[in-house]
């Protein structure tokens, strides 16, 4: 989400009324997140200037661990200066930071794409901003799960109720740092979610959604203490239910 933000907002800057806007002092603490969108607290140091040159050999991108090489316009302008110092910017206080971790395995490789190609400015704004929006569309659309066996039939479910809440196994990337609280497309996916966890005995699906509109899961190591919840459906393993009583 905050990736997908900072991106959003340097496509505004690359195109915006004013021209090409580069950001001169771009460091996390200069950004906020406002209602899940992120924005930028002080535009003091930002610039609509593009450096000046005679020749390609003038337009040289320096960062502390990379240079990139650009080109000079007919205009005597350096080509893209302002975007790409933004976006490697980007890359470097933001992407290789939160990009690597949190996804589902089949969208890792995605992200990693786009931390590659932004990190050797491959990737303009336009092109970072089409790869961010394809990753979310696969998300959101459950498209990236992969064919696997139907893992739902192993479970009995309960409407209208929940496990009791408190503290349980902990897993990554958790919503919550008292227990295992992911988000998931479907049942199904929770159901896989379950079996790949040796802890896990059961999962509630609450009406709690994400950002992006997906339902969040709460996976435990029990399932015995229940209590009504219209809103919810626990779901729970056959094999840890055999021999008790539902």
């Amino acid at each position: 989400q905050i990736c997908l933000s900072l991106v959003k907002l340097l496509f505004y800057l690359a195109h915006s009324p004013l021209g090409s806007i580069v950001l001169l002092d771009f460091q996390p603490r200069q950004f906020v997140m406002v209602d899940g969108n992120l924005k930028v607290t002080d535009m003091d140091d930002a610039s609509t200037e593009e450096l000046s040159c005679k020749e390609d050999n003038d337009c040289t991108l320096d960062f502390p661990t990379k240079s990139f090489p650009l080109k000079c316009s007919v205009v005597g302008k350096c080509e893209g200066i302002n975007e790409k110092k933004n976006l490697f910017n980007a890359y470097r206080y933001f992407f290789t930071y939160l990009l690597p971790h949190s996804a589902p395995p089949a969208l890792r490789p995605l992200l990693s794409d786009i931390l590659n190609a932004t990190g050797d400015l491959r990737y303009g704004i336009n092109e970072t901003l089409r790869a961010f929006e394809k990753v979310l569309q696969l998300y959101k659309s459950g498209l990236y799960l992969q064919k696997r066996p139907l893992l739902l039939k192993d479970y009995i479910s309960l409407k209208g109720f929940r496990t009791v809440a408190g503290e349980d196994y902990k897993c990554w990337p958790s919503y919550s740092h008292l227990g295992c609280l992911l988000s998931i497309h479907s049942a199904e996916e929770a159901a896989a979610i379950c079996d790949s966890q040796l802890q896990c005995q059961s999962f509630v699906i609450t009406q709690h959604r994400t950002w992006t509109g997906r339902p969040l899961a709460s996976f435990q190591s029990s399932w015995t203490d229940l209590i009504p919840d219209a809103n919810a459906v626990v779901y729970i393993k056959r094999s840890a239910s055999s021999g008790e009583r539902l």
